[in-house]
């Protein structure tokens, strides 16, 4: 039968919380009761539950999960799938649990995620960034509950964030148009409101204004990250006088949607130079496969993970990262092209 914690301590003559201490290695325990219980545990076979760990330090071993705000509500985007898919890993193989949160709605004018989080007793958060980011969550990050965050800015006491260099992101992309002899490129962003969308709007701004390119207000159009809104904001441009041939969209589904609409139209694709953002599995299966700057979505969920780990232990208080991407070049920008 399986031993207890109560029935450890007492079958060594101590309190639950002494033995608790003795798991959690704290150092107030003298040696010889150190020794006695823990020859008992090996000789019982007992083996502590989350449970037993948690009487001293109140140590859960689960993370919370949450999706900020209403871009990811439905956690179907590809580059955060892949994020807390690695993350979700790296924090399993270190003991954690993920228990995920609802941005729904709030039953009650008073709930909110802090209240959830300290309800559930989470160890810490990971927060993913979306548009329009519920107030709710400054309480949590300003709390003494660890956080990191994913394309969202962390300010609180035990927080950090974690996201790509969006201005290199946009960098990368214009850089590769000028290189293949582009001069003039529209640009299909996110919505206003996006913290990520502004960052590779300004980058894009910048670099292009660098390079002397040309890219007029009215080819400057925002979607929403997905596929529908690329293929949307893909036909308003078509319908301009002067249709441009060069479209940076900051996510691949923004980009497939706008390829689809090219074809849909029946123009030649190939008549068109597109670049796209994340590097997701669909970008390489398209046709013609889309040339692409690669999110490193691999390391930074790792990061995420040891980072919130390493807030966890007190390790660090506040930090944050900025991850390189990368231009992964293919079909859809393999010709030279000019703006009609």
């Amino acid at each position: 039968m399986k031993m207890t914690i109560k029935e450890i301590a007492k079958l060594a003559g101590v309190s639950q919380a002494t033995v608790s201490k003795i798991i959690n290695n704290y150092d107030d325990v003298g040696m010889k009761t150190k020794e006695r219980v823990l020859a008992l545990m090996d000789e019982h076979g007992y083996r502590p539950s989350y449970a037993a760990q948690s009487l001293v330090k109140k140590v859960t071993k689960v993370i919370g999960v949450i999706y900020a705000g209403k871009i990811n509500a439905n956690f179907n985007h590809p580059f955060f799938v892949e994020v807390v898919s690695t993350f979700k890993k790296t924090m399993g193989a270190e003991g954690y649990d993920l228990l995920f949160f609802s941005n729904e709605k709030f039953h009650k004018a008073d709930e909110n995620y802090l209240q959830r989080c300290q309800h559930y007793n989470v160890d810490g958060c990971i927060i993913i960034g979306g548009e329009h980011v519920e107030p709710s969550v400054d309480d949590l990050v300003q709390s003494d509950i660890p956080c990191i965050g994913v394309d969202i800015q962390l300010d609180g006491p035990h927080s950090g964030y974690i996201m790509t260099d969006n201005n290199q992101v946009s960098a990368l992309a214009v850089e590769h148009f000028y290189l293949s002899g582009q001069r003039e490129i529209a640009f299909i962003g996110g919505a206003e409101s996006s913290l990520i969308s502004n960052e590779r709007e300004k980058g894009f701004r910048e670099r292009a204004k660098a390079y002397g390119l040309q890219t007029p207000d009215d080819w400057i159009v925002y979607g929403d990250f997905f596929e529908d809104s690329g293929y949307k904001q893909m036909n308003e441009l078509l319908k301009k006088e002067r249709t441009p041939r060069a479209i940076f969209a900051i996510s691949d589904l923004m980009a497939i949607g706008a390829m689809r609409a090219i074809k849909d139209q029946g123009l030649d694709i190939r008549e068109f130079a597109i670049i796209g953002c994340d590097d997701i599995t669909a970008a390489r299966h398209v046709e013609p496969p889309l040339t692409t700057i690669r999110q490193d979505k691999d390391k930074i969920g790792r990061m995420a993970a040891y980072i919130l780990k390493d807030l966890i232990q007190g390790n660090i208080e506040r930090t944050s990262l900025k991850v390189e991407p990368d231009l992964i070049v293919r079909e859809s920008t393999g010709h030279e092209i000019g703006s009609v």
